[in-house]
């Protein structure tokens, strides 16, 4: 039976296509822009896994080349904390309510939004273990909301390193996140077939998005394109608050119509 095209699917591929551009530019804000409008479309459990899939494969040609440029010294404890707790973050996703969670991830999202835009920064020490400790909560948000990136970024911010070393350390760990919560969700039985071809459906319009911001990066001021991502960001914690729903339908019908 083929995969029928519907309203929430093209309000979808919107979504998709302006993470894309984010993550281009800033190299962080798929999981923030994604997650609350596919969770109010399809549920949280798909929302997650829609983004695994659509930002797994098309971020690997765009993440290649940034390799060479990543501080693997920085990026391996950080890994080793997300690794191990990526597990525990999809335990909570696979028995939480669905509405509880989506009141939770756009929660959290406008809280991480409001702690980035505060200037707040961990200027504490940098060792192995504050490093896992990073890590660590970036992976229970990544298996829970795939949302590993603001703990990350408050981490690595505060040590005013260069922002392209920044953005760099940001795209490989976000890959290698991808590939642990691919397996991880698999393995806890959340991928189901049709959040799955959603999901591959979905990545060939969130790559175009990631050409054009990849692209515009080296035109972009820096200052710029952030507060343009913290604007997208919360506008979709904010529409896709459960009590939005209905708001969300109209505008699902108004784009297919």
């Amino acid at each position: 039976m083929p995969f029928e095209i519907d309203p929430r699917l093209i309000v979808l591929f919107v979504c998709v296509a302006v993470a894309g551009v984010a993550r281009g530019l800033a190299g962080f804000g798929t999981g923030m822009i994604i997650v609350p409008p596919a969770a109010a479309l399809y549920g949280p459990q798909a929302a997650i896994v829609i983004v695994v899939v659509v930002d797994t494969l098309p971020a690997v040609p765009l993440t290649l080349p940034v390799l060479r440029l990543a501080r693997w010294r920085e990026v391996l404890p950080v890994f080793a904390g997300l690794f191990l707790l990526v597990p525990a973050g999809v335990l909570i996703l696979k028995a939480s309510d669905p509405v509880a969670l989506r009141w939770a991830i756009s929660l959290l999202i406008l809280a991480l939004v409001v702690l980035l835009l505060s200037g707040w920064r961990y200027r504490g020490p940098r060792t192995p273990a504050t490093s896992f400790a990073a890590g660590g909560l970036a992976g229970l948000l990544q298996g829970t909301a795939s949302l590993p990136g603001p703990p990350l970024i408050v981490y690595w911010l505060g040590a005013t390193i260069p922002a392209a070393l920044m953005r760099a350390n940001l795209m490989t760990l976000l890959l290698l996140g991808e590939f642990v919560s691919l397996v991880n969700l698999w393995l806890a039985g959340v991928m189901t077939r049709e959040a799955v071809a959603t999901g591959v459906l979905a990545a060939p319009v969130y790559f175009a998005g990631l050409l054009a911001g990849w692209l515009a990066f080296s035109r972009a001021n820096e200052a710029v394109y952030r507060r343009v991502a913290f604007g997208l960001i919360v506008l979709a914690a904010v529409l896709a608050l459960p009590p939005l729903d209905r708001a969300f339908s109209a505008l699902a019908s108004a784009v297919a119509g």
